[in-house]
């Protein structure tokens, strides 16, 4: 939205291909710290990207506020549609849009969706319309991974399930139960919410999808580095040991 750029780095070699992706809710710029210890750990088997910060300006607006937004124009936008100065609970991008639903994937069929400009829940004009989700649509299909993994907060619970058939449901189950011992997190389901990233990569490329919500519910929103040392005992090796689940099946 205001121009910051976006980065990918890249960790391993071979197959499985995973992606990994961090930070599209501004308020859960935490997870950009567990990338970073993630990288640092890699993975077991073949390689995995890693996109630590999808969101930048959703990011800076929950950490810092107003003062990173550089045009009048766009902060007076903000201030009309957020509803004041207090930015620290702000999930959206610059535009106001949830980033998390804006995929091509039962668009605009969410429980709480909604069709206003906002801290959460928009999903935008069309699928897509943000450049940060377009950006990560282009790059994951250049990609093309075998898995996806997208850390949020908070909650502690794995969702893994998205319409998949019969044939890829018991896989994709059964590696998600892998995320579960690795962690420790249950597996939940979230009923309503669609036009995420997870949902999209199962219905565009029938692989393994999964979300996180990283983070005990005693932390508030939005966690800091407080929060930082739970997140990181639980998830540190999330992703190395998922690497050797899928290299099984």
């Amino acid at each position: 939205m205001f121009g910051r750029e976006l980065y990918a780095v890249k960790v391993g070699d071979g197959s499985p291909v995973g992606i990994a992706q961090y930070a599209m809710h501004g308020r859960e710029f935490i997870t950009a710290k567990l990338a970073i210890e993630q990288y640092r750990i890699g993975v077991k088997k073949g390689s995995m990207w890693f996109v630590p910060l999808v969101n930048p300006d959703g990011a800076l607006l929950s950490q810092v506020g107003l003062e990173t937004v550089e045009k009048e124009q766009d902060r007076e936008f903000l201030l009309a549609i957020g509803g004041g100065k207090d930015f620290s609970l702000w999930k959206a991008n610059g535009r106001g849009v949830d980033l998390n639903v804006n995929f091509a994937a039962e668009w605009g069929k969410g429980r709480k969706n909604t069709r206003i400009a906002g801290a959460e829940n928009y999903i935008g004009e069309k699928p897509f319309s943000e450049s940060e989700t377009l950006a990560l649509k282009k790059f994951t299909e250049k990609i093309r991974p075998d898995y996806t993994v997208s850390y949020h907060t908070k909650g502690e619970e794995i969702y893994w399930y998205f319409y998949q058939s019969m044939r890829t449901c018991p896989r994709d189950k059964g590696l998600a139960l892998a995320l579960s011992a690795s962690t420790g997190y249950p597996l939940a389901y979230a009923k309503g919410s669609v036009g995420g990233y997870k949902d999209w990569c199962i219905k565009k490329f029938k692989i393994p999808a999964f979300t996180i919500e990283a983070g005990a519910d005693l932390f508030e929103h939005p966690l800091r580095d407080d929060g930082l040392e739970n997140i990181l005992e639980r998830n540190a090796y999330a992703l190395y040991d998922l690497s050797i689940a899928v290299a099984k099946k």
